[in-house]
Parts: structure tokens; sequence; C-alpha cells
């Protein structure tokens, strides 16, 4: 089976697209005129995180794309349910799925509040494995149909642990699932893959829990990763499927040179982000710090 040769029309459920990365995936994808349901909790506007679902669907709308703002909390299986059918009823069908909806708490564990920790496993790992399952059988029904995780790959080394481990549990469950769904789902010609950056990403999240102004100028805009997502939704889904992508990696083997637009300060060296191993290599010239 051949790709198709850009987005138009294709139907993408996005989880956490009103801000950051899930919308910067939403925006890219609306530019080649497809159709986005923006599954996020967030209906009034945040006093310290900008966007709301119909924010995003202005911005969606404005930038060629179709836009469904479905509120829906990824904890909650008849919110999850009840935004894929709508999302199919009005588009309908499915195409794409991409969890990208996460919690984060960076506390050892003795500090770890059992709430916190029940948050990130129920948005994490639970809720992605909930929206995969409920998208499954409309997904089996498209031409080229995609899941992709915004999860790290599996580097199972007690360096990504020991600061968090609640967190890197939980976020390495985002991984499994699409390790275990990409071979589940490989015989239906559904492609499972996840994408991860290598820097930190330019998004509310790092300036409000990992460094504020500086770390923010230290990262990449969350572009790349739209980028890279757009590129592994054109490819075959029977074929290209169980991979676990590094963001400027995966755009360099797809020719990608042009790094730098992608730096939010050119003069700032670049943070690396968790989780990254040290295979594959950055790209010829990219450069990330090491203090």
């Amino acid at each position: 089976m051949i790709a198709p040769a850009g987005l138009a029309g294709r139907t993408l459920f996005i989880t956490g697209a009103s801000r950051g990365i899930g919308l910067a995936i939403a925006l890219r994808a609306a530019r080649d005129g497809a159709n986005i349901a923006i599954a996020a909790k967030t209906e009034s506007p945040h006093p310290k995180l900008a966007g709301t679902i119909y924010t995003a669907a202005e911005q969606i709308e404005a930038a060629g794309g179709r836009a469904l703002p479905v509120a829906c909390d990824v904890r909650e299986e008849a919110q999850v349910k009840a935004a894929i059918d709508k999302c199919v009823e009005r588009f309908g069908g499915l195409d794409i799925v991409v969890n990208n909806a996460s919690a984060i708490s960076l506390t050892p564990v003795a500090d770890t509040d059992m709430r916190r920790f029940d948050l990130m496993h129920q948005i994490n790992a639970r809720g992605t494995f909930m929206v995969s399952k409920y998208a499954v059988p409309h997904l089996a029904r498209a031409d080229n149909p995609h899941i992709l995780m915004i999860a790290p790959p599996l580097d199972m080394r007690e360096k990504w642990f020991a600061p968090h481990t609640a967190y890197s549990i939980a976020k390495f469950g985002m991984s499994l699932v699409a390790l275990g769904l990409a071979g589940e789902l490989r015989g239906q010609g559904i492609a499972v893959n996840a994408l991860w950056p290598r820097t930190t990403i330019a998004t509310a999240a790092v300036e409000n829990l990992l460094g504020g102004k500086e770390m923010m100028r230290r990262s990449r805009t969350p572009d790349i990763l739209a980028e890279a997502s757009r590129r592994i939704f054109l490819k075959p889904a029977r074929s290209f499927t169980g991979h676990f992508l590094i963001d400027d990696s995966f755009l360099a083997g797809e020719g990608v040179t042009d790094f730098e637009q992608y730096r939010v300060d050119p003069a700032a060296p670049l943070q690396p982000d968790f989780f990254v191993p040290d295979d594959p290599p950055p790209p010829k010239g990219v450069r990330v710090s090491t203090e």
C-alpha cells in the first residue's frame, strides 16, 4: 500500500491538544487540510496555562484544518469513549491517534504524594492504553492508520529512575503500551510508534517545572515534533511500525539538515531531555550540552 501524499482529509484524535506539543502537531496537520479532534480538559482559561480547546480549534481552522473541540479527561472511560465516538461521527472515521496527554512530578519516592502518583499513572499509562483501546476498532477501517505515543525509548537505566521514580514509571508506561500494541496490531496493519525529543521542548511544563525562562532558552520549539509526527503519519502503516524514534535523528533520516530553525535561542546551549539513550547519536552539526 502506498501512503497518501499529505494529510488532507485525514482525521486525527489528539489528546492534550489545547497547547504545547499536541497543539503544534495539530497545527502542522491542519496546514495540510486535516480534521482534528482536540481532546483535552481545558475549557476555560487557566491562569498559568495558555490555551483552551476552543482557542486551539480557532487556530486549527485558521491554519486550514477542520476542528472539533471536545472536553475529555483521559482518566474517565466514559469521556474517552464519547470523545472518540464524537470524532468519528463528525468526520466520518478516524485515521490517526496521538497520545500526547501526560502528567509530570519530578519528586523522589519519599516526597511523592500518592495522589500525584495515581494522577500520573492514570493519565500517562492508563490514559494512553484506554484511548488506544477505544480507537482501534475505528482505525481498523482506515486506509493508513497510525497510533503515535509521545513517549521515550525503553532505555532501562537507573539514572532515568532514581531522581523521580514515580514519573519515570508512568512515562515509560506509555512506551510499554506502544511496544505491546505494535505487536498486537501489526497483523491488522495499524502502525504504532513512539516519538521523543532529544532536547527539552519549549512548553508550559518546561517553563513552570523545569527551570523557567532560562530552560526555555535552551529548548527547541514544539515544531520539531510536529514535523516529525507528520512524516511518521505519511509512512505506510503496514511497514513502518514498532519504532521508538528520537525527533532529530528521525528527521535527519528523512533528509532534514536544518535543525537551527527549531531553536528558541540559537545562542543558548541545547538542554538534553530525560530518557534519551546514547544511540542514535545527534545528527551532524547538532550539539547538546553535557553540563
